[in-house]
């Protein structure tokens, strides 16, 4: 039988944006690895996404659409079998009813990265909702923060280019951890340090890349402002600010500059739990290196003064002058630096589109129990599970049970938002559709072209999308609109045209030259082209227009600490995409079963050891896991990884039962790392988690054929 190659993208929510080769037999996928002529991602695939033909072949695919017979939360047994046109037919009746009820805005579509591409994630869903008038979403769950930052100080999310970081003779990984989520830049990294670079992580945890760092600074959760108003303070005084470039390219620095009056490195090493001599130290170090690049990562943004934070990070290569040179200055993400713009897509010219409120979608828990007027009695999810990844888990669930909200999902498998539907859609996955992705870790646009058969009766997001539009009665022309079409209305206005990207899969689209220095004479995407030390913007919304230091809520909070004395992360792992994978045999396995890390200390005095089974608790709800005593965590702070599901997980809960609604100090982003709890013990027998009755066990596919991976080292 024949084997055909073809080229395409990972889908997934990494900045890493792989492109990979598949080979296919019969309209089946059956190897996969990556690219070798990628410039960025050099022909590796991570831990995740080597297996990733287990998700595409899985035999738990959803292939026929499903309707609701059971009460909701009951499982899979609650439903049966559907046509498409009954199940449409369900879905249109419910989208009209709540309208005709209580107006288009009780209707909420809500949606994330499960798919990262522009065509699949990002146009026809939401340009069927921006018709109807619904509810629109506030996609603040994962970057809310950073982007209301980075818009404060550059004008964007915008950086120095990551392949230029082989430059820097200082690399400062701040809250990052690319071993686990941004694992194609590590070679870029190793490859600086070959040349003499000297690395520093800056993480309250241990993790992988702060085990192989020169340097790790483990802060106090909640505290990273404080540190980089330290190091400000420090590069100040020793007279390594660089007056020139201030004065040249950026706005506010004298105001800066008192403000860092107040803070020394001592009060700085204080804030953060840290001996003032390590802050010294590296405050020597990023006042005497040029060019310094700090990377800094998504997690640290979990807290209630994340944008601030963000702000004050960025703002210490401004100060240093390092935009100067290739290889300096800082990068959250490169996501302003790509020209595609969604919004003519989602609203073309001459296709209506009311005005509409805008509903965060971290506070979906309160959003679903009484938080919003008018009610959202119709929730569409598509590219998202919800129940196992927004916070206050239980509120949320309580909200999806209610029996006056309409539920559709749109998933490839069945997950734990499933169990709260009224209708379920079979959606295909990245072989078997078209889209187009570009990264916010890179440079580079992909196309990617539909090569496998989708199993039974799945369909891509954008059909789904048109057949309820059609069930609707709605006859706008724009709703006919081809993949194809919509890759080419995205693409217009780009450097690049769909034919070229057919033809060779992938092109940088950014307009920045790989190796430079894109803002070495400033340019940033502000209105006058400085970036903003003072942003008085900010003042008009009650918000401090410097770069401070906002505590954390929970985690500052010695009250609540008499009671809840451990502060929790929830960081991402090396084998779990989010919630993607987390039904999967390989990735679970290699993951392992939840677990809470304890310092040895933190152990002792509750009487725990290594394996103990436990449970993690606070006044919002709890969840189970064992005991891993190590030392990747200080006194008095625990972590867990996140993107389990609850349907399969010990007492059916994961760590966003004890997880908050709450707001970050910019950007409304959620603040999942604020959050204090206590450990008791368990039963050990609680542990082994009780499968659903309704899912049967998924074999494990053997090892693909085909793949290659970085080396962890």
């Amino acid at each position: 039988m024949a084997r055909t190659t073809h080229p395409g993208a990972c889908p997934l929510d990494c900045p890493d944006t792989c492109v990979w080769q598949l080979t296919v037999s019969d309209g089946r996928a059956v190897a996969l690895r990556g690219d070798r002529d990628h410039p960025f991602t050099r022909g590796a695939l991570c831990g995740k996404v080597n297996r990733y033909l287990d998700a595409v072949n899985g035999p738990d695919r959803l292939t026929t659409p499903y309707v609701r017979t059971g009460p909701k939360g009951a499982g899979r047994v609650a439903y049966r079998p559907a046509s498409w046109a009954e199940a449409v037919d369900r879905v249109a009746a419910g989208l009209r009813g709540s309208i005709e009820r209580d107006g288009p805005e009780s209707v909420l579509p809500y949606y994330f990265a499960g798919t990262m591409g522009h065509v699949q994630g990002w146009t026809m869903g939401q340009r069927l909702f921006a018709h109807l008038g619904a509810s629109r979403l506030d996609t603040t769950i994962c970057t809310g923060a950073a982007r209301a930052a980075l818009r404060s100080i550059y004008g964007g999310s915008v950086g120095f280019e990551p392949e230029s970081i082989v430059a820097a003779k200082l690399i400062v990984l701040w809250g990052a951890n690319p071993l686990a989520t941004n694992l194609h830049l590590w070679p870029f990294v190793q490859q600086a340090r070959e040349r003499g670079a000297y690395l520093v992580t800056i993480d309250p945890l241990r993790t992988d890349t702060a085990a192989r760092s020169d340097e790790h600074l483990a802060p106090l959760p909640g505290t990273d402002a404080a540190l980089a108003l330290g190091l400000m303070r420090h590069v100040r005084d020793a007279g390594a600010a660089d007056e020139e470039w201030l004065a040249a390219h950026t706005v506010g620095w004298p105001e800066l500059s008192a403000r860092l009056d107040d803070w020394p490195v001592e009060r700085a090493a204080d804030e953060c739990g840290l001996p003032v001599e390590v802050l010294r130290r590296l405050g020597d170090r990023i006042a005497t290196t040029r060019p310094t690049a700090v990377r800094v990562g998504l997690g640290l943004q979990r807290h209630h003064g994340a944008g601030q934070a963000i702000r004050a990070i960025c703002a210490l290569p401004l100060v240093t002058g390092d935009f100067r040179y290739p290889g300096g200055g800082a990068l959250v993400s490169t996501g302003g630096h790509h020209p595609i713009d969604e919004g003519p897509v989602v609203r073309p010219p001459g296709m209506p589109a009311p005005p509409a409120r805008s509903v965060n979608m971290s506070r979906l828990a309160t959003v679903l129990t009484g938080e919003a007027d008018p009610p959202v009695t119709s929730l569409v999810v598509f590219n998202a599970n919800p129940a196992a990844t927004a916070p206050d888990q239980n509120r949320l669930l309580a909200g999806l049970r209610r029996t006056d909200l309409f539920t559709v999902v749109l998933e490839q498998r069945w997950t734990d938002t499933c169990d709260y539907a009224d209708v379920v859609l079979p959606a295909t996955m990245q072989p078997e559709h078209l889209d187009l992705h570009s990264s916010y870790g890179h440079h580079y646009t992909t196309l990617n072209l539909p090569v496998t058969r989708a199993p039974g009766e799945a369909l891509p997001n954008t059909e789904i999308f048109r057949r309820i539009a059609a069930a609707l009665g709605i006859d706008h022309p724009r709703f006919s609109d081809s993949d194809e079409d919509l890759a080419r209305q995205l693409l217009a206005g780009t450097p690049v045209t769909f034919e070229e990207l057919r033809e060779r899969t992938y092109a940088r689209t950014t307009g920045v030259p790989v190796g430079a220095a894109p803002f070495a004479a400033g340019g940033f995407r502000t209105p006058d082209g400085r970036a903003r030390l003072h942003d008085p913007a900010l003042a008009r919304l009650g918000v401090d227009p410097l770069p401070g230091h906002t505590p954390p809520v929970e985690a500052a909070d010695p009250e609540l600490a008499r009671r809840f004395p451990l502060v929790l992360l929830a960081p991402a792992g090396r084998f779990l995409m989010n919630s993607t994978f987390a039904s999967l045999p390989w990735h679970t396995r290699r993951t392992g079963p939840p677990r809470v890390h304890l310092h040895p200390d933190d152990a002792a005095a509750r009487g725990l050891a290594d394996g103990d089974a436990v449970r993690v608790h606070n006044d919002r709800g709890a969840f189970l896991a064992a005991v891993a005593v190590d030392e990747a965590t200080r006194p008095g702070l625990a972590f867990t990884y996140k993107a389990y599901w609850a349907r399969l997980s010990p007492g059916r809960s994961t760590v966003n039962a004890v997880t908050a609604v709450r707001d970050t100090d910019l950007g409304e982003a959620p603040t999942f790392h604020d959050c204090r709890v206590e450990v008791a013990p368990v039963p050990a027998e609680l542990l082994t988690p009780q499968a659903p009755a309704d899912t049967a066990a998924v074999p494990e596919p053997a090892a693909p054929a085909d793949a290659a991976a970085v080396p962890a080292g």
